[in-house]
């Protein structure tokens, strides 16, 4: 028996704290500003947009507390560590998103069938700093964005959220010229259209994460064709990819080798190109004589 192992080089998101911090600090600010002005401006889509800014401050303290959790130590209990937190971060964030759509939904249901007038100008102000306060927390993790599911999903969340605020702004100007009062609630449907879709994706990657699946951007043919490859191997078998975290990839494999062991350096090499060319960071590589392999192979 024979076990490889390589650390994948990424930027882990609890670099990132002082982003997150910063982040969830204008966030929150922004959805008290936008609550106030939205409740006596009486629009609907405001509050549509508050209510999903209150999630991404959610989102953004989930993601913060796993990226954090994601450091602890491995323990007699945890032999990965708490690793697998930002899994399920992403998952109860995509829950939050899912919870905050079905309520907006309501509401902008009730108004459409009951518009109300809005004070538009108010409307497209307010908006105008969502844009600013969106965008400054994209560029936040703008650098991270390449390298974790996580730090990229807060940029692009909150880059999504700049071009919504954006939408805001529109309709307010909309109404300020037509007068037309479901301008409003019909953005607030496109709000929830748009948040409906990113949640979407977040969840089914969320879902794939946490029930193992072989990772985004690995892949599992190429991995196995990689290992039969190999000089001295003739059959691979037991191989399993997946998610020990959003950054982070485990690789379990039997290699079939009737030569017999062939050597330390033989799985240090192999862990090292798993890592270079595979994006898995920990390899753990069994090797056998062909007799012992039996029929299960």
């Amino acid at each position: 028996m024979g076990v490889g192992h390589a650390h994948q080089q990424n930027n882990s998101p609890a670099d990132f704290g002082r982003a997150f911090a910063i982040g969830v600090a204008l966030n929150t600010g922004f959805v008290i500003v936008e609550t106030v002005f939205g409740v006596l401006s009486g629009s609907m889509a405001l509050v549509a947009d508050a209510g999903h800014n209150l999630s991404d401050v959610l989102a953004l303290l989930l993601a913060w507390a796993a990226s954090v959790a994601a450091k602890r130590p491995a323990s007699a209990r945890y032999t990965w560590g708490s690793k697998s937190s930002t899994i399920l971060a992403a998952l109860a964030n995509a829950m939050l998103l899912l919870v905050a759509v079905g309520m907006i939904l309501i509401e902008t249901l009730g108004r459409l069938a009951d518009p109300r007038p809005v004070e538009a100008v108010t409307v497209m102000l307010v908006a105008g700093v969502g844009i600013v306060v969106n965008a400054a927390t994209a560029l936040l993790f703008l650098r991270g964005r390449a390298h974790d599911i996580n730090i990229r999903g807060a940029f692009l969340h909150m880059a999504a959220d700049a071009l919504v605020s954006l939408g805001v702004v529109v309709a307010g100007a909309a109404i300020l010229v037509t007068g037309a009062l479901w301008i409003d609630p019909a953005t607030s449907l496109a709000i929830v259209a748009v948040i409906a879709w990113g949640t979407w994706g977040l969840l089914r990657d969320s879902v794939k994460m946490g029930m193992l699946a072989v990772p985004r951007g690995v892949d599992e043919a190429a991995v196995r064709a990689y290992l039969i490859g190999l000089p001295g191997v003739s059959t691979v078998h037991d191989l399993h990819i997946w998610p020990m975290s959003t950054t982070e990839t485990a690789l379990t494999a039997h290699l079939v080798m009737p030569g017999g062991h062939p050597g330390d350096a033989f799985l240090h090499e192999l862990a090292e190109e798993l890592s270079r060319s595979h994006a898995i960071g920990h390899a753990t590589v069994q090797v056998e004589m062909e007799q012992e392999c039996g029929a299960g192979c």
